[in-house]
């Protein structure tokens, strides 16, 4: 889930997790994986996005071009692919199940967020805010938004019993998303002055219980 991806200090980032040891192969791929990223980051900070050329990542990565596009088909899925769509998941199945769920997805989020924030600050404040400033990476974000949200389907339907494609779990889990694109914008429109767990808490407060002063309408 890329927005507001975009976890709490006792647990594990991706890059940090546990695990059997990668292979030679794998490692390398890692490597080269992480060099793209890194130089795309730095040539959009030196330069801007739309002056960023799949040539001058891969010169900078010391890499091909056909090697850039064999590990991201476009420019704009280098600077949205994470992990943290997978770590989410996991994270749901890990939760008490008899945990109400709004609990566990205030949980699971603010561990999210609290990830981005403590592994790639820099790259999270620049994810949100292209963004906002360049439509092909917004419109490729809902793209990623789409296939995170049927990834929620099956976690509640597996948590409620329900089928994923149900009408109502399918409503809730794609409010969802679009309430966490949304945060993510707001983010970074305000200057990513506010903490995001915070923002996050506010946007499940809407979901849950709608704007403030509806109750009263």
């Amino acid at each position: 889930m890329t927005a507001a991806r975009p976890t709490s200090t006792t647990s594990p980032s991706p890059a940090r997790s546990e695990g059997p040891r990668l292979g030679l192969r794998e490692r390398k791929k890692v490597k080269t994986r992480e060099a793209i990223r890194g130089a795309t980051y730095a040539l959009i900070e030196e330069q801007g996005y739309d002056a960023t050329t799949i040539d001058q990542i891969a010169d900078r990565a010391e890499v091909s071009p056909s090697t850039v596009f064999r590990y991201f088909p476009a420019k704009e899925d280098i600077v949205l692919t994470d992990v943290f769509d997978a770590v989410m998941l996991e994270e749901i199945g890990r939760r008490p199940a008899e945990e109400p769920w709004a609990d566990t997805i205030r949980y699971v989020l603010r561990r999210a967020v609290q990830a981005g924030a403590e592994d790639e600050p820099e790259v999270s404040r620049l994810r949100a805010r292209l963004m906002v400033q360049v439509p092909a990476v917004r419109s490729r974000m809902m793209q990623s938004l789409s296939v995170t949200g049927h990834l929620l389907c099956r976690a509640v339907a597996e948590r409620t019993g329900r089928d994923p494609g149900d009408l109502e779990v399918r409503v809730y889990a794609m409010s969802l998303i679009g309430g966490l694109m949304e945060t993510t914008m707001y983010w970074a429109e305000q200057g990513h002055r506010d903490d995001l767990r915070d923002l996050v808490d506010r946007t499940l407060d809407v979901l849950g219980h709608g704007p403030p002063g509806a109750e009263n309408h």
